[in-house]
């Protein structure tokens, strides 16, 4: 490895050892990421069966569901800060082999008590994992492709949950609900160990006052707080995709219930057609993080003004869909798209704010972003739909909340006035400051 390989990779805009071992990195992320989703989403599809054998609530069940989501929001500080002191590739593999096993354990479980435990370890073991695996993939590709290739990483998300969901209802239906566990939870493993292959870049070197920073969780956070207030783009890009996020988990978690209640489709065929707006809506988080790319080549604020008009444009479609009548022929036609558009910024703002944090503090910038989409984008989402449905009902809810899409817009507009004074802050350490003995390869 060149010494200065990241800096160079940074500063001309290149690949970090070429193209082979990028794209390498690439699809060995991308395919975890797939079942990490599948991992985390195959237990929707048993919940009858689970409700069924153990006589559970819809509260059980819908725990089952938020503890993952809990502890990866809370875990993925603490795991990004040790991946970014020792080593992204080897966290890699010792993440995905904690959640693979979790998930397969979950097939030994014979109480709720049990099964809940065992789903809160598969929410640590993926804790950390997006914002490790963005840095990574960031770090072997020029920035010029970061958004579009972090867009297809985030996207395959999707399709991990549209796979979690039909292959558990598949399976339970053949061999029984624990026998689904078992099957979704041993392709990881062995991805874990093909992982191993994956080209790390070396820890970068750090200022001593930085470096002293990622020494505990408790100074991390501390520092983050600090980063958060001087760097004003970061804080202002977690806000509005949380605020994005709200508008896209509420139409996804709810989607089906509208379609059988509202237009009387059965549960089973209204899961297929809601999992044709999430495989929307992965096509076009490719689609506009290419978009967004190409929109910031000249002026790289532009990027933040493309992702505000995507957003706004993605509400107007939306409460257009919902609020005109569940009558329309050609309204799922029209969520689908609003789906489609909806997605806008789920690549960009990670690429975004890996581009105004220090490179040495990649996945840990990262991980303040995956905390703020988890506990204040992904899991207000449907709870927010839920609360407005009890009051008004689900058509109003679901018309309503796409207005969370303004506030998205406001923030990266914010974010657009310092973005491009924030990313050559980042920047000049790596032209002042020289590698340490620790990051010089052996």
């Amino acid at each position: 490895m060149d010494l200065n390989a990241l800096d160079k990779a940074d500063s001309q805009d290149g690949y970090l050892f070429g193209p082979g071992p990028a794209w390498f990195a690439m699809v060995m992320t991308l395919a975890l990421m797939v079942f990490d989703y599948v991992d985390r989403q195959v237990i929707v599809s048993l919940f009858p069966y689970l409700k069924a054998e153990w006589d559970l609530s819809d509260k059980q069940l819908g725990a089952l569901v938020s503890v993952v989501s809990v502890t990866v929001a809370l875990g993925a500080v603490p795991v990004a800060l040790f991946a970014d002191r020792v080593s992204r590739v080897k966290s890699i593999v010792a993440m995905a082999t904690v959640w693979s096993l979790a998930t397969v354990s979950c097939m030994f479980t014979r109480s709720y008590g049990a099964l809940l435990a065992a789903r809160s370890v598969v929410g640590l073991g993926e804790a950390g994992y997006g914002s490790v695996g963005a840095a990574l993939i960031a770090s072997h590709f020029p920035s010029r492709m970061r958004g579009m290739l972090l867009a297809a990483f985030f996207a395959s998300a999707s399709v991990g949950s549209v796979l979690g969901v039909m292959l558990g209802g598949v399976i339970a239906a053949k061999w029984g609900w624990q026998a689904a566990f078992g099957v979704v939870g041993v392709p990881g493993l062995l991805l874990a160990l093909l992982y191993l292959k994956v080209r790390d870049y070396r820890t970068v070197a750090l200022t001593p006052s930085l470096d002293a920073k990622r020494q505990s969780l408790g100074q991390a956070t501390r520092h983050v707080v600090k980063v958060l207030s001087r760097a004003p783009t970061m804080f202002w890009v977690c806000v509005g995709g949380a605020a994005q996020l709200i508008v896209v988990s509420a139409l996804w978690s709810w989607l089906p219930s509208y379609l059988n209640r509202v237009h009387g489709v059965a549960p089973a065929q209204a899961g297929l057609q809601a999992a044709l707006v999430v495989l929307c809506g992965a096509a076009g988080s490719v689609l506009w993080g290419a978009l967004v790319d190409r929109s910031g080549a000249r002026r790289p604020r532009r990027k933040l003004a493309t992702m505000a008009l995507l957003c706004m444009v993605s509400m107007v479609v939306l409460v257009a869909a919902f609020g005109l009548g569940a009558g329309a022929s050609w309204q799922f036609a029209l969520i689908a798209f609003g789906g489609f558009l909806a997605t806008c910024t789920v690549g960009p703002v990670s690429a975004i704010v890996i581009d105004v944090v220090h490179p040495g503090v990649r996945a840990t910038g990262s991980s303040v972003l995956a905390l703020f989409q988890n506990l204040f984008g992904l899991a207000a989402g449907p709870f927010v739909a839920g609360m407005l449905s009890d009051a008004w009902g689900l058509m109003p809810a679901l018309t309503v909340t796409p207005l969370f899409a303004i506030l998205a817009a406001l923030a990266f507009m914010m974010a657009a006035r310092s973005y491009e004074a924030d990313k050559a802050r980042a920047i000049e350490p790596l032209a002042t400051q020289p590698l340490s003995p620790a990051a010089m390869p052996a």
